[in-house]
């Protein structure tokens, strides 16, 4: 059966997942009521666990060396009380496969080697190139498929990768390129990069100790 998460967790761990953003998007990350949120935000900051900045046009929180110690205190002691972290662990197992996946297709999708330059940008003018990347993506959300479902259904907060990593496919198989890695919108590769670390998060371990 599927666990809720506290309030106080979510708002934190939220913005260690978005890296930057402002209380409506820490809001909205996990579906918190917006004035509790930025009264749970408030407390954080006085604890010294976030901190927030403007600059020009934009303005956000982030998490500070002890928000990020503090986040992973409360996700470890979430896996302990509700008996999840062998579940979680053995996801992110069959996650790092995967992953190897998604990165050589973003690769692929940014660049299309030439005898000349292996590092020929890709302009996209080649179809059956884009469509074997785009199949690629496709294969590694069939991947993802199961293991999201085992993960909402330890932790209700892990629910909706899968979704939104199907989203971002789809637009991009109907021609919008950036959905496969841009960075300003809900892409292929913000979503898993998104979910690479939360496990981590969750798990209390590094990307470097993966290798």
């Amino acid at each position: 059966m599927t666990q809720p998460s506290a309030a106080d967790l979510l708002a934190l761990h939220a913005v260690r997942l978005l890296g930057f953003a402002d209380t409506p998007a820490v809001a909205r990350r996990f579906t918190l009521d917006p004035a509790a949120t930025a009264e749970l935000l408030l407390d954080a900051q006085a604890y010294g666990w976030v901190s927030h900045a403007q600059f020009a046009d934009l303005r956000g929180w982030s998490l500070t060396e002890s928000g990020r110690a503090r986040d992973e205190a409360l996700l470890a002691d979430e896996l302990d009380r509700t008996g999840a972290r062998a579940a979680v662990r053995d996801v992110h197992a069959a996650f790092l496969p995967l992953n190897a996946r998604l990165r050589q297709a973003c690769t692929d999708w940014q660049l299309r080697p030439s005898p000349a330059d292996r590092l020929t940008t890709n302009d996209h003018t080649d179809p059956a190139w884009d469509a074997r990347v785009l199949a690629d993506l496709a294969a590694v959300g069939t991947g993802l498929a199961p293991l999201a479902e085992r993960l909402a259904g330890v932790l209700a907060r892990f629910a909706g990768y899968d979704e939104r990593y199907g989203a971002a496919l789809r637009r991009a198989a109907a021609g919008e390129a950036r959905w496969v890695d841009g960075t300003d919108v809900d892409s292929c590769h913000r979503v898993w990069f998104e979910l690479h670390e939360d496990l981590v998060a969750t798990l209390g371990t590094g990307r470097h100790a993966e290798a």
